[in-house]
């Protein structure tokens, strides 16, 4: 090489560190202050202890033996003092390692007071998060380069990675009364100016409606029930009641198609049978029905998810986006049993379950919107039950015990709600009142924090797949699907009349026992 290239060639300088070196994000100063302060105020521990709650949370290897120190005292109920933390170090074995008594006195003259201990802490913890987030990236790149791993799983993993570092949060979030006081006021002002409306979200139930005031932000409302019930049929009525109202509502379906969905709707606002759309058997008045119903869905503001399997960092990350981008106001899962924590593994499905139901219980937190999850009931329903009527229409109602695979979801849940239908263990009528039971389903709401409990009266319109609220809805709705030939769950109102199913076969003066679907339905 001639001198030439040699002048020309850059000279590198080794004692600076390279532009394209980085260091781990760290806040050692900071990390000195906390220690320092901890050190000279024994009190001050109680401040800081909720968001420097591991000694991870320091970079520097000797303030993580150091802390760890501070945390054995502060949980013995010790003092702390340089004396306590060099005893602590000492019972470590770890006095040596962190430079002796000289580096602990020099961190207590490094600080005068701890009035900026929080402040200092939440630097610490963010640093200590920013490295997390690096480590975990690191992770999810070396599976990604590993062509003998499945991409779907790496992607799950990398999923529960992400969403257990979204939970490692601290949460102090501690406010005085008197911030709190403003906001409640004008909560109430707001009522008091509206006496004859509805503070929250109009489910269409009018009773319901009533009783839980509607659906309110930051709650997590459970609606369970036996398969069969009208589950989906229930929340898809009320999303459409609160759509209509013009609240924009998100719609998680992990059991059902879009499509499916939407059949129903149309079924639902066109008032045409939801079997004969599926058919296409329509004359050309009930085409012009369907058209009329498909136009006034098609203003609606329904966002639906059809996405299986539903992660909870999946629904997460939509549902900001959804409330982001179309104001959401609230957000509908059929069903939570469907749902999964992808990337984390657990001893059995209750304790996913529970982790489930805690999350939708955040999101609603957060997002400040009520959370409507679907859930199934387990088999203890259909085993209870006497042998007369009047003992198996009380057995047969659901109970908050009933709730499938998790007692977490009745803790986590502001209200619990179940959806009954007598007829659908060919319970038809009332022993003690006479009453009619065939459409009617019962909205059990077993538990309501903010409120009274109660069970609310609507019908359920089977050939519409849709609840109403009032008997004379519900016969109406019967009239107009027996003149369109469809069979019919017959009430007293319509027992004598002339019904025809789709081969034109006549039904003729029903008895009071005859059950025309006698063969689904379970004794």
């Amino acid at each position: 090489m001639d001198s030439k290239q040699r002048r020309s060639k850059k000279q590198v300088k080794y004692d600076e560190f390279p532009d394209f070196g980085k260091l781990p994000p760290q806040a050692v100063e900071e990390e000195e202050a906390v220690l320092g302060a901890l050190m000279i105020e024994s009190e001050a521990y109680s401040r800081i202890s909720d968001i420097l709650h591991t000694h991870e949370c320091f970079y520097n290897v000797n303030h993580q033996k150091i802390f760890s120190a501070i945390k054995a005292i502060a949980e013995a109920n010790k003092p702390i003092d340089m004396l306590t933390v060099k005893e602590q170090l000492l019972k470590d074995n770890t006095l040596e390692d962190i430079g002796g008594v000289y580096a602990i006195a020099a961190l207590t003259e490094k600080i005068a007071t701890a009035a900026h201990i929080e402040e200092h802490a939440n630097t610490i913890y963010q640093r200590y998060l920013a490295r997390k987030m690096i480590r975990i990236s690191s992770e999810i790149q070396t599976d990604a380069f590993d062509l003998s791993k499945d991409v779907d799983e790496v992607i799950q993993e990398a999923e529960g990675k992400i969403f257990e570092l979204a939970h490692t949060k601290n949460n102090k979030d501690v406010l005085p009364i008197s911030e709190v006081i403003p906001k409640a006021i004008e909560s109430i002002s707001k009522v008091y100016q509206n006496k004859n409306d509805i503070p929250g979200i109009e489910s269409g139930f009018f009773a319901l409606d009533k009783l839980t005031s509607g659906w309110q932000e930051s709650d997590l409302i459970i609606i369970a029930a036996r398969p069969a019930m009208g589950k989906t049929a229930f929340v898809l009525t009320m999303a459409k009641n609160m759509a209509a109202k013009g609240y924009p509502i998100a719609f998680f379906t992990l059991e059902m198609s879009s499509v499916q969905l939407a059949i129903r709707l149309i079924s639902n606002l066109s008032e045409l049978p939801n079997e004969r759309i599926k058919s296409g058997k329509l004359d050309k008045e009930e085409f012009n029905e369907l058209m009329e119903g498909i136009a006034v869905i098609d203003n609606l503001p329904i966002y639906i998810d059809e996405t299986p399997s539903l992660s909870v960092m999946e629904l997460r990350t939509k549902a900001r986006r959804l409330v982001a981008e179309h104001g959401i106001k609230a957000i509908i899962i059929d069903y939570l049993q469907l749902m999964n924590v992808s990337g984390m593994s657990y001893s059995n499905r209750e304790n996913e379950v529970s982790i489930i139901s805690r999350s939708l219980k955040a999101l609603a937190k957060e997002l400040s919107i009520p959370v409507i999850a679907l859930s199934q009931l387990n088999r203890n329903v259909e085993s209870r039950g006497g042998g007369s009527n009047d003992n198996k229409l009380e057995a047969k109602k659901p109970q908050l015990s009933d709730l499938r695979e998790s007692g977490a979801i009745e803790q986590d849940a502001d209200m619990v709600c179940f959806i009954h239908r007598p007829e659908y263990y060919r319970i038809f009528e009332d022993p003690n009142t006479n009453e009619d039971l065939r459409g009617v389903a019962q909205i059990i709401v077993a538990k309501h924090r903010n409120g009274a409990t109660a069970d609310i009266k609507l019908y359920f319109a089977q050939d519409y797949i849709t609840f109403v609220n009032t008997r004379q809805e519900y016969e109406r709705l019967n009239a107009k699907s027996a003149s369109k030939g469809s069979v019919l769950l017959p009430s007293k109102a319509n027992r004598n009349t002339t019904v025809r199913d789709s081969n034109e076969s006549v039904y003729n003066e029903l008895p009071q026992d005859f059950d025309i679907r006698s063969d689904v339905l379970p004794y």
